[in-house]
């Protein structure tokens, strides 16, 4: 979700922060803009990609070496290029559509009292041209300049209630960029006579490899040959820096038709560099003082949203039955807004594909706030917040995903689940040497049974074609595999926009089964567990309907092809992992469904791929 790239160097820097740009776009926008000063305030905006705004910077020879520039996700404002960023702020009196005045800015987050203060701005003088709550920021700066940009932003952010990353310069002080973030990532690019501030380290990836994450509550000041920080009471502040090896060359396409396509078949190689190293379960796994924290910890509280809670409902039946240890999953946007009952000796987990989830970070806080101290997170970029926040950490290594619709996170995530389970379930006196030994051997087999599963990606494109022309599915699971039916639903929804919804197979007959009629498509997860009698007893329910059923079964759970019932024989069983291999022909289920409906697979509408706002 919005991006942010800001440069003072002298040279021409749009290069940069259109190229930036254009590596933020995996995570997601409507529209996105670019501004630098020369000889004054000069922008260019867009509602299409960034491809289009640079070609629009190259007729309009917009150049400078000063600038911001941002990919903008809708949330204030509908997506319209008067309501893009960069903005610029108008003096008291004069006209929104006038020359601009002296302030540029861009923003992510959002800022709760913007209404407030719009109106106590508008009783001065000012003009808004823009629905966004981003305007009003730049307006308040300009009201509290007094030809010191830096205290300008100071005094501004005093009156802001919300959640920022801002960047913004000035046309009085043409080679300063004044940075400041709370609740929303940001990172300074240390050069060499040149700095630059961006949302995600990636967007500098060739430009710089230093690399400074600023804390909550940080402003920065950057000018040619240094910079300053100062922290949320506007004392000096020393921040590491630190070499980041963000490279570019995982975010290209290659042979690839679309991301998506290439994260799903990349997911033997993440699952194997996830686990490189793993030759035994122990603590230390999770951090030097892991050890210490789970011996004094007696339950769980996972917290996650979409994709990645879904990744927890799954650990959860793991923990409970591998570890023996009670769990709960909460939705992160919903768990701080709730009374609950906090035990300090609560293992908090939250999972996140890029660590920087707005609802997720902030119910984190919410945890600590109530007394529950022990935090660990599994989570794909080590530099993130939420890396920082925890005092453990598992770190996925998925690469980089750039399709919003997660896929390779979301396994390697399940990965990071399993080995804290099996964590836990020896120190708690659950798990034998043996079963260590039969877990372990399964899990490094893990990326040649993913690999076995993708080659029956020609039968799951025969069922969508099926799918194209459906608007709506059910997902069935039962057990272990009901979030995995969620998530399968999830993915066909997030892409397609068919409307998906997943049930356990024993609530059918308490509702759901009213919907099913031949043009209901009811894909079944079926593995050969426990389950899988009662669950054959739901698919029956469903063909006494009249609706059309599609199953993954394993090989041996005696399901047949029959009129009404298409049937994808997995590989193999795989137990308690069977998860990571029954998800990967959901995923591509959903993936050709798309490309049979012509949508937009990578950039599916009105989603972004890293959500830090709330």
């Amino acid at each position: 979700m919005c991006g942010i790239v800001g440069a003072v160097s002298t040279r021409d820097i749009v290069p940069i922060l259109v190229q930036g740009l254009q590596r933020l776009e995996y995570r997601g926008y409507d529209s996105c803009g670019v501004a630098v000063y020369a000889d004054g305030l000069k922008r260019a905006r867009s509602t299409a990609r960034v491809a289009e705004l640079a070609d629009q910077v190259a007729t309009e020879h917009i150049a400078g070496g000063t600038g911001i520039a941002h990919t903008r996700w809708a949330t204030h404002g509908a997506p319209a290029v008067h309501n893009a960023h960069p903005h610029f702020s108008h003096g008291p009196g004069e006209a929104a559509s006038a020359a601009p005045g002296r302030i540029a800015l861009v923003h992510n987050g959002i800022i709760e009292n913007h209404d407030e203060l719009r109106a106590a701005l508008q009783a001065r003088g000012y003009k808004f041209n823009s629905q966004t709550d981003t305007e009003v920021i730049a307006h308040l700066v300009d009201s509290l300049y007094e030809g010191d940009l830096f205290e300008a932003v100071k005094a501004a952010l005093g009156q802001l209630h919300g959640a920022y990353a801002i960047a913004v310069f000035c046309k009085d002080e043409p080679h300063r960029v004044i940075g400041a973030r709370a609740g929303s990532p940001l990172v300074l690019g240390v050069g060499k006579d040149e700095n630059f501030l961006a949302s995600d380290a990636m967007a500098l990836a060739g430009v710089t490899d230093q690399i400074v994450y600023l804390e909550e509550g940080d402003v920065v000041d950057l000018q040619l040959g240094r910079y300053w920080i100062v922290d949320r009471n506007h004392k000096p502040a020393t921040r590491p820096v630190k070499t980041v090896q963000a490279h570019s060359g995982a975010a290209e396409l290659g042979p690839y038709r679309h991301y998506m396509q290439k994260e799903i078949f990349e997911q033997p190689r993440a699952i194997g560099d996830t686990l490189e190293g793993v030759l035994n379960i122990m603590p230390e796994l999770f951090g030097d003082n892991a050890l210490s924290v789970f011996k004094q910890v007696d339950n769980v509280l996972i917290l996650a949203c979409g994709t990645s809670y879904y990744s927890g409902c799954t650990a959860k039946y793991w923990l409970e039955s591998i570890a023996k240890i009670p769990t709960q999953v909460e939705i992160a946007s919903e768990y701080r807004y709730r009374e609950s009952v906090p035990n300090p000796r609560t293992l908090i987990v939250t999972i996140s594909q890029s660590g920087e989830t707005a609802d997720t970070l902030a119910a984190l806080k919410h945890a600590r706030g109530l007394g529950m101290e022990h935090t660990l997170t599994i989570c794909n970029v080590s530099t993130s917040a939420m890396v920082r926040e925890c005092k453990l950490a598992y770190i996925t290594r998925a690469g980089v995903e750039i399709g919003v619709a997660s896929t390779k996170a979301f396994t390697t995530q399940l990965a990071g689940l399993f080995l804290l389970t099996l964590t836990l379930a020896q120190l708690r006196g659950h798990l034998t040497d043996e079963e260590e030994a039969a877990h372990m051997k399964a899990m490094r087999h893990l990326p040649a049974a993913l690999s076995a599963v993708l080659a029956l990606e020609p039968q799951v494109i025969s069922w969508a074609e099926d799918f194209a022309d459906k608007e709506h599915a059910l997902f069935l699971g039962r057990g272990l595999h009901y979030p995995i039916a969620l998530e399968g639903a999830l993915k066909l929804k997030e892409i397609t926009y068919i409307h998906a919804e997943a049930y356990a197979a024993g609530e059918l007959k308490h509702g759901p089964l009213a919907l099913v009629t031949s043009e209901m498509p009811v894909v079944t997860v079926a593995p050969n567990d426990a389950l899988l009698e009662k669950l054959k007893s739901n698919m029956q329910e469903v063909r006494a309907r009249g609706g059309v059923l599609y199953v993954l079964a394993d090989a041996d759970s005696r399901i047949e092809s029959s009129e009404g019932v298409h049937v994808i024989r997995m590989p193999e069983h795989y137990g308690a992992l069977s998860p990571l291999l029954h998800v990967v022909p959901l995923q591509l289920l959903a993936y050709h469904t798309a490309i049979a409906r012509g949508t937009d697979v990578d950039k599916p509408r009105n989603l972004a791929k890293s959500v830090t706002v709330e």
